[in-house]
């Protein structure tokens, strides 16, 4: 046992010197403080569920230590990250979140803002809803607004299972018809279905806007 602890001991003991060097320049090293926006990292949403709340992109993390170690220390290194495996849907409030972030031994954290997050999960609903063309101004004198088509007439939402149940139409961007003589035909942008809710594979719905003179009997 002795001799096994004997061999190549010069270079082990040059190890043990340059370890002791390293240990006292990192403790001895002035100390720093820096602040850092740190990314939140979701991971493993649970199927069939969505976040159903505003969350920040960043955490704001003031973070001291020796000044080498400090400097080296980049953006792309630091996550927090939040396992959202196993919860339910509703809102849960998840704090500490200084444990979430895994910095070398020197390095401490000294504040964090905010210090914890509310996260609201739901299900994931969908369902087909009316598009409510929007119209302002008016034909010109002589003539009226008889009809308004749009194609499609219903399109497809999914999102938060609240925000989707209470939905029932889902607006255009506004298509002025002032002074037309005649039909027109335009694309129109849908406008956004909610805060946690999209409209699934379309942007734009046909309006077809029918003018008519009048004199012209409905």
């Amino acid at each position: 046992m002795v001799k096994k602890l004997l061999e190549n001991w010069t270079l082990k003991v040059l190890a043990l010197i340059f370890a002791a060097i390293l240990w006292f320049f990192v403790t001895g090293e002035q100390r720093l403080e820096r602040s850092y926006a740190v990314p939140l990292d979701l991971k493993n949403l649970p199927n069939g569920m969505m976040v159903a709340s505003e969350l920040p992109e960043n955490i704001d993390v003031r973070i001291s230590g020796p000044r080498t170690l400090l400097m080296n220390l980049h953006l792309q290194q630091i996550r927090i990250a939040i396992d959202l495996q196993g919860l339910e849907p509703g809102l849960t409030t998840l704090k500490r979140l200084e444990e979430r972030l895994d910095l070398p031994g020197p390095l401490k954290i000294t504040r964090l803002s905010p210090s914890y997050v509310d996260v609201k999960l739901e299900r994931i609903a969908s369902k087909q809803v009316e598009v409510a063309p929007r119209i302002s101004g008016e034909p010109a004198a002589g003539y009226r607004l008889a009809e308004v088509r749009s194609e499609p007439r219903r399109v497809m939402v999914e999102g938060a299972e609240s925000e989707v149940a209470k939905l029932e139409r889902i607006a255009t961007a506004t298509l002025d018809v002032t002074g037309l003589r005649e039909n027109l035909r335009r694309d129109v942008q849908l406008l956004p279905a909610g805060a946690f809710t999209s409209i699934k594979n379309l942007e734009t719905v046909t309006l077809e806007v029918v003018i008519v003179p009048l004199s012209q009997e409905e």
